[in-house]
């Protein structure tokens, strides 16, 4: 049926395929038997296969079993979703938080919830798939501003009139590794709302690759030394830096309890299974007590990202863990990353219609040692 459209992508270089691990998530997986020094991974902190998360799940699941069985407002969740919802509030400053199944099924369900007919979404031109979804399904009119462009952002937003204004950004840009101007954003939508009697300019950040990574690991208002201003809301995962799975959102108990009340993707979803929740409690858990594997973090970012530059390499203004390395071409993206995977390197190309500039996309992660990093550079150096 789709074979015309399967040779297209095939002939353009633009195919993709499953690769599976026989492994446990980390530092170092193994792919049909042989092993990699992974770069490819989310698992900034290198937790997603941490004793603690493992001996959570599992005394949860022998206490609660394993399915849910049913949706949040059906009772498929248990006491340690609530714990882990005071836990995220507490986290991130905010009055209440809410679990969702997925950071996709958060975006594409909270935007159309807050944002409908009459209100105007205002959506970075990088966000992440899921936000520009989430803008798709809305009723709300939306305005793609130019990356990080707060000039174009504030121009755009002050012609307009809506009822209801929705700044929408990443925090942290999961392809290019980069940072959004979030004190410039936030002094944008600070003054429109001071001039108003009731706010009605919101701000949605997407935190997913910012939480456990920014701010201490609170994620990017902490790193702006921003407060969690009622007219803020957070999403975030517990995907990436915690090591587990699922995501959240946190801000004012009226906006939390509004989104339960409206949000398809959490009404009609299947409760997470208790023992993922345990796991992200025993995630944040181990974040808050020991802040020294978010500091190693950094160092081995901050090491990969010097050595690529003083290599020649074009790391396209990363600011984070999230290292893109610009390759010109798909086919020369394709051809470094099969020349770093006879390396045994695992650093997959990223090619369109995921980004226009095709890219290999470097994850440093916490679990690496200065061994690994020191492969990749040497890898590359010689290339």
């Amino acid at each position: 049926m789709f074979s015309k459209q399967l040779k297209f992508l095939k002939e353009k270089n633009l195919s993709r395929e499953i690769g599976n691990r026989n492994s446990p998530q980390g530092a170092h997986i193994k792919i049909n038997g042989k092993e990699y020094i992974n770069f490819s991974s989310n698992d900034y902190l290198g937790l997603a296969n941490h004793p603690a998360l493992i001996r959570a799940s599992q005394q949860a699941m022998k206490k609660f079993g394993f399915g849910s069985g049913a949706s949040r407002l059906l009772c498929g969740g248990s006491i340690l979703h609530e714990e882990l919802e005071e836990k995220i509030a507490r986290f991130k400053r905010t009055e209440s938080a809410l679990i969702f199944n997925s950071g996709y099924a958060a975006n594409t369900g909270i935007i159309p919830a807050i944002a409908g007919e009459g209100d105007t979404i205002f959506s970075d031109e990088l966000n992440h798939a899921s936000i520009v979804d989430g803008c798709r399904l809305s009723r709300a009119r939306t305005y793609i501003y130019k990356h990080k462009d707060t000039s174009n952002l504030e121009n755009l937003i002050r012609k307009t009139k809506a009822r209801r204004k929705i700044v929408v950004t990443d925090s942290v840009f999961s392809m290019d590794g980069d940072i959004a101007p979030l004190k410039e954003i936030y002094s944008i939508c600070l003054a429109l709302n001071a001039a108003r009697c009731t706010p009605n300019t919101l701000l949605y950040i997407d935190d997913a690759h910012a939480t456990g990574v920014l701010g201490k690991g609170k994620g990017s208002l902490e790193h702006f030394g921003i407060k969690p201003e009622p007219w803020i809301i957070q999403m975030g995962t517990f995907s990436k830096a915690l090591g587990s799975f699922g995501a959240f959102v946190a801000g004012s108990k009226d906006t939390i309890e509004f989104i339960l009340n409206t949000t398809r993707s959490f009404i009609f979803s299947t409760a997470l299974p208790p023992c993922i929740i345990a796991a992200s409690i025993a995630a944040l858990e181990l974040i808050e007590k020991k802040p020294v594997l978010i500091k190693k973090l950094w160092a081995n970012r901050d090491k990969a990202a010097k050595g690529l530059t003083k290599l020649g390499y074009d790391i396209m203004e990363s600011e984070t863990p999230v290292i893109p390395v610009k390759t010109g071409s798909v086919e020369n993206t394709l051809k470094t990353s099969r020349y770093l995977l006879k390396k045994g390197i695992f650093a997959p190309a990223i090619r369109p219609p995921t980004v226009k500039d095709p890219r290999v996309r470097i994850t440093v992660t916490a679990a690496h040692t200065d061994e690994d990093i020191e492969k990749l550079l040497k890898a590359l150096g010689s290339l």
